[in-house]
């Protein structure tokens, strides 16, 4: 348990930050799927946007952030 304040103060913004991280990684997943699935321009580029938004505050790394648009557009064009 955490004795000092600072380190109580650190479990609280990282509890908060996993929320934040599991928000960006699921709604990433759902919108990729439903991108993949409709091949509607609107979610393909809402689906961009959100990858690149969540590579941005490193939820995911940009490395992995590129794979999943490079896969969403191949699906696309498939």
């Amino acid at each position: 348990m955490a004795n000092t304040k600072s380190s109580k103060k650190r479990i609280l913004t990282s509890l908060r930050d996993q929320q934040k991280n599991h928000w960006y990684k699921a709604r990433m997943k759902r919108l990729l799927k439903a991108a993949a699935t409709s091949k509607d321009s609107i979610k393909i580029r809402e689906a961009i946007s959100l990858i690149d938004k969540a590579a941005s505050k490193n939820v995911v790394s940009k490395n992995k952030a590129s794979r999943k648009k490079s896969q969403l557009m191949r699906l696309v064009a498939a």
